[in-house]
């Protein structure tokens, strides 16, 4: 008879993160997109947004997150035993930026490897580190987001450029004596795969065309069909996540969603019927929109902002995904503690 691994319940049990370090306010992007402060503002909330150095990386920004993630589980390096980096802006196809990470913090038999869903990848990466744990395949996963969308994002396009941003968060999940993730309500759409898009690498390749007449892969997006698609849909993921966990609206003490608008997130809380007293994540005003990372980067403001909500029931959302060839939205939501330290 073939043996098999038998694992454990899990949680968040810390979380880190990395910051850009340039702040750029609206003011420095209104000229390029012919728009004004008070439109962005009014149409996804966001005032700021930070963009990283051009000498640093994905792989640099993953790397700060991760070691302050472990720091605060007080873990070593040694103890993780899979990394899973969600970015669709690491520029290699390989080695995987999971390993680069891996190799920067001392991990180095660690299992590493990345995850493509954009803006859904965070909660993608976590509903796998539950699994690999239940399992019994791992023990502590480490799950890091990070984005560096400021190196695929046009300055003039008026759909992008005012809303993408770059920077860093990590997770470490690990064994639980109760259920600290609840169960995972996924899935996709296939008739919104083209809402969001990007050019494909072997448009340089497959064209006698000179290469600076060829487009970079910048992400294109059709603003309102995603905005439709993420309040009308989306809203019905994260409501099917909270009767899969058995619980009730009322008892959820935070909504961590990823941060695309702050209209969208708003009027999401408002679908599922979450409390007016619900504590909402609203890094997107002063962060902009980091894609993979934005969950971790709100999660760690918010327990920041209130450190009362360490170890509290939170719902978590995912959605919109990106391909260099058009491929699925899709969502990813799950029931979850916030982690017990930060």
């Amino acid at each position: 008879m073939i043996k098999d691994s038998v694992g454990s319940n899990s949680s968040i049990l810390s979380v880190g993160i990395y910051r850009a370090t340039n702040l750029v306010p609206n003011s420095d992007i209104v000229e390029k997109i012919d728009s004004t402060d008070e439109w962005i503002q009014q149409r996804t909330g966001i005032e700021t947004r930070r963009f990283a150095d051009k000498n640093v990386s994905v792989v640099d920004m993953g790397t700060a997150a991760a070691k302050q993630a472990l720091d605060r589980a007080k873990l070593s390096a040694a103890d993780i035993d899979v990394i899973i980096l969600a970015s669709i802006t690491y520029p290699h196809q390989t080695p995987s930026g999971a390993s680069g990470i891996a190799a920067n913090i001392g991990a180095n038999k660690a299992a590493a490897f990345d995850l493509a869903a954009a803006c859904a990848g965070f909660t993608y990466g976590i509903g796998l580190a539950k699994d690999l744990i239940k399992g019994g395949t791992a023990k502590h996963v480490l799950v890091v987001g990070s984005e560096k969308i400021s190196d695929f994002t046009k300055p003039t396009d008026r759909a992008t450029a005012f809303i993408f941003a770059d920077g860093a968060g990590a997770v470490v999940v690990g064994p639980s004596a109760e259920i600290g993730i609840g169960p995972t309500a996924w899935g996709s759409d296939s008739d919104q795969r083209d809402a969001i898009t990007m050019s494909s690498w072997l448009d340089y390749k497959n064209t006698d065309a000179p290469a600076s007449s060829i487009a970079w892969p910048d992400i294109v997006q059709e603003g309102q069909r995603v905005f439709r698609w993420a309040v009308f849909s989306v809203s019905k993921v994260g409501s099917k996540a909270i009767e899969l966990a058995g619980i009730q609206p009322s008892d959820l003490k935070a909504f961590v969603p990823h941060q695309a608008n702050l209209r969208i997130i708003e009027s999401m809380a408002k679908d599922m019927k979450l409390s007016p007293d619900i504590l909402i994540a609203d890094d997107i005003r002063t962060n902009g929109n980091t894609s993979a990372a934005s969950i971790p980067l709100a999660m760690d403001a918010l327990l920041e902002q209130h450190p009362e909500m360490h170890g509290q029931l939170a719902l978590i959302i995912g959605y919109g995904e990106i391909g260099r060839a058009p491929r699925l939205n899709s969502s990813h939501t799950d029931i979850s503690r916030m982690p017990s330290s930060a």
